[in-house]
């Protein structure tokens, strides 16, 4: 029970975390947007929507963690775990097609440069930089960014969110001291880029998700290392390693064991390995124990189960 708990409390911290940058982040972007509008900077408009795409996946984060903590029912058996990867996915289309239409209107500006009210430029986007900074840093204080899909996808947008506001910083007094007026849809171009690379990466890891691809922080050789030293296994196959959702991981596999082993031996066999792979970051697991005999003789593998069901049961759900 008490990796649950230790689950639960960064989840909270977690969601407060993501509440109050989300907040922030949101309130800053429409700012943003509306002095890009007036000074005429595709720059701070740029940035805005990369701000846009930050408070999306703030809030999708959001929506996931209150999704996510919905209890399992019949009808979704892992609860609305799910949920944050799909978001997440979602998330990484809207921010591609967000860096597709700056591009398109980057080209335009390229070809004539319009007037930017540089000053206003500069000191938006200076404000921009700052909030920032301070919600990575808050983020980073009271979040777990290292673990949860989420939490370090809303933290690395931020991150990428400050060079863009560095970008409009630099294009302003560019176009200040040098009147260089191609310095903004520069800016927004790098911008553009950044935005497309995250969602790109957004995208593909909720895709591998999805895909029930082996998670990134599980190492399959250490995982079946595991399973066959474990005294008593003679072999394993059927062996399945995947995600419910980030950070919490699943495995199922079928385990051979030598016939003379009794319930209580197969209860403490089970008990050893799910501690172990617990350190290998496997958080939920379904082992189904069967006799060499189970190849060639069904009624011998029967009796063994209908002996082993009534002590765990949960073990032969798979």
């Amino acid at each position: 029970m008490g990796h649950d708990h230790g689950h639960d409390h960064t989840h909270g911290a977690n969601k407060k975390a993501l509440l109050i940058s989300f907040i922030i982040i949101t309130g800053y972007m429409i700012i943003e947007a509306f002095g890009g509008f007036i000074t005429n900077s595709l720059a701070l408009l740029s940035d805005a929507g990369h701000m846009l795409s930050d408070s999306i996946s703030l809030g999708v984060a959001l929506l996931a963690f209150t999704l996510g903590g919905k209890v399992a029912n019949y009808n979704k058996t892992y609860g609305y775990k799910r949920f944050e990867i799909l978001a997440a996915v979602l998330n990484g289309v809207t921010l591609v097609f967000i860096a597709i239409y700056i591009f398109y209107e980057a080209i335009q500006r390229f070809q004539n440069p319009p007037e930017v009210a540089s000053t206003g430029m500069l000191i938006i986007s200076s404000i921009g930089l700052l909030v920032n900074i301070f919600v990575a840093w808050f983020m980073m204080r009271s979040g777990d960014v290292e673990e949860n899909l989420n939490m370090r996808g809303a933290y690395l947008h931020v991150i990428s969110d400050m060079l863009g506001s560095v970008g409009a910083i630099i294009a302003a007094l560019l176009i200040m001291f040098f009147g260089w007026g191609w310095a903004d849809p520069l800016a927004s171009v790098i911008v553009a880029a950044l935005v497309l690379r995250s969602g790109y990466y957004v995208m593909k890891s909720g895709l591998h998700v999805l895909m029930e691809g082996t998670p990134q922080n599980v190492d399959m050789n250490e995982v079946i290392q595991t399973l066959q030293h474990a005294k008593g296994i003679q072999s394993v196959h059927d062996l399945h390693v995947w995600s419910i959702t980030s950070g919490l991981n699943a495995l199922s596999c079928h385990a051979v064991v030598n016939d003379q082993m009794s319930i209580a031996d197969s209860e403490r066999l089970l008990r050893q390995i799910e501690h172990e792979l617990e350190h290998k970051n496997i958080h939920h697991m379904t082992i189904q124990l069967e006799t060499s005999a189970h190849r060639h003789d069904n009624s011998i593998l029967c009796t063994v189960k209908a002996e082993a069901s009534g002590h765990h049961h949960h073990e032969h759900h798979h």
